[in-house]
């Protein structure tokens, strides 16, 4: 099968399933898991766990580079990932996927991914947004072109505002090939108003927050 079919076939199943009734069964519904070791430190991190949760977006914050690296272990774990660059990756989690496809990789190898795992540039906290911003080593594809898309965030990374980040970012935005705002899963609707996930984008989103 070629990239093309491939990606036109993962586009076709998106557009079949209804998007507020439906998830794989074997995945199960969104959820919001924070440890106790690992209770959010500030305001930020609780407001931006509360948005991914109302957006339906699995959340996991956690205490230590050890838990974040075990987490995706985890999630990666049998999936055929599509990832930035290892020196790119938040936390050396690179260190625990194996054989990832990246963005240099030859487009059919890129559409076999069923997880993209990135890191992000930015998490706005008033909206649950993941900011991303592509480059050499951190391709769009990564977080667009799988299915699910697994998001490592750290503390640092989170702002208040999206205003924040354009104030602060300026200069990074400008030097980037694209700037992408990913607030939840991929959700689009046809002129009947069926709501439908993952055609233009992942229909799962999970974030991992960091120390």
């Amino acid at each position: 099968m070629s990239a093309r079919e491939a990606i036109l076939n993962r586009v076709r199943a998106a557009r079949s399933a209804k998007a507020l009734g439906e998830r794989n069964a074997s995945h199960g519904p969104g959820t919001m898991s924070v440890a106790k070791s690992a209770a959010p430190s500030g305001d930020l991190v609780s407001q931006f766990s509360r948005e991914l949760e109302a957006l339906d977006v699995e959340c996991h914050v956690e205490a230590t580079p050890d838990a974040v690296r075990d987490r995706v272990r985890q999630l990666a774990d049998g999936q055929s990932v599509l990832s930035w660059d290892a020196d790119r990756l938040p936390y050396d989690i690179g260190a625990v996927l194996s054989s990832p496809a990246i963005g240099t990789d030859a487009r059919g190898r890129q559409a076999e991914a069923t997880l993209g795992v990135t890191g992000c540039h930015a998490a706005i906290a008033e909206t649950g947004s993941l900011v991303v911003l592509s480059g050499p080593g951190t391709p769009r594809a990564a977080s667009l072109l799988p299915p699910a898309h697994v998001c490592v965030v750290r503390r640092a990374d989170l702002v208040a505002t999206m205003g924040t980040f354009f104030r602060e970012r300026a200069a990074a935005i400008a030097g980037a090939a694209c700037c992408t705002f990913i607030t939840g899963p991929s959700r689009t609707a046809d002129i009947e108003l069926t709501l439908t996930l993952g055609v233009h984008g992942p229909g799962r989103v999970t974030v991992v927050v960091g120390p």
